[in-house]
């Protein structure tokens, strides 16, 4: 299939899908990279709440963090609705969950192992009938594979999944703030479809957090950097101007 031809998935984020021309063509795997305390999990959920609401089921693959802590957190939000979690519209599952109930202990995971997480997502997909998917963070499942081969197997395998079901993926990658590349391993920015790079930025005794799109397969996008404001009603994107000057979009 054309990619320049696949349907736009509005993430519905305030000005983000300006950025991108539609929004992100389905089918697309996206790398939401940045350090600690940059928003990656807030602007992953509300991409799933926003899909909720436009009736495209969504499923949350948490991997650093307990699920029902992570929806407690979502609770002062504007657009959180309990009833997509209740509803089932948004699953939410655990990954030491997914481990346990598969039996896969050992520390490091062969190809059978990796066949077999890559299956459980395929079939939760499937029945679910889901539309969007996150996975956080990526980084945290590939402390298992440890290989770059079994890593690149890995995310392509996921990708073939959601391209297969025409679902649009935001897959969290952590990076220490001195990174110098957009995920941890180095192999998961090569394979990914588009790159979102969140950071935080000093101005005038401040600390912004910022939004860049570092690439998007499949559409036309703004590369400049932005700052992404995490407010009540969700996440506002406003451009940056020289001097550190923030005007609304």
């Amino acid at each position: 299939m054309n990619v320049e031809s696949k349907n736009r998935c509005l993430t519905g984020i305030s000005g983000l899908d300006a950025l991108l021309n539609g929004g992100i063509p389905r089918g697309n795997s996206v790398l939401i990279s940045g350090s600690c305390g940059t928003g990656k999990t807030t602007i992953s959920l509300e991409f799933l709440i926003r899909g909720a609401e436009t009736n495209e089921n969504g499923l949350y693959i948490s991997a650093t963090e307990i699920g029902s802590n992570v929806m407690n957190n979502l609770v002062p939000f504007d657009f959180f609705k309990q009833e997509y979690f209740d509803s089932g519209k948004i699953e939410v599952l655990d990954v030491p969950k997914i481990y346990e109930e598969l039996k896969l202990t050992k520390m490091e995971f062969d190809k059978d192992d990796i066949d077999k997480f890559i299956d459980y997502i395929g079939k939760k997909i499937e029945k679910g009938e889901i539309k969007r998917l996150v996975i956080d963070s990526l980084t945290s499942i590939c402390y298992r594979l440890r290989t770059e081969e079994k890593i690149r197997e890995f995310i392509i395998k996921i990708e073939k999944k959601v391209n297969d079901n025409g679902i649009t993926a935001l897959l969290v990658s952590e990076l220490l703030p001195t990174a110098k590349g957009y995920s941890q391993y180095g192999v998961e920015e090569a394979v990914a479809d588009g790159i979102l790079l969140l950071g935080n930025l000093k101005r005038r005794g401040d600390l912004l957090r910022t939004l860049q799109i570092i690439k998007m397969r499949g559409t036309a996008h703004s590369r400049a950097e932005y700052v992404m404001d995490i407010t009540s009603i969700g996440i506002l994107i406003s451009p940056l101007l020289k001097g550190g000057t923030v005007m609304s979009l």
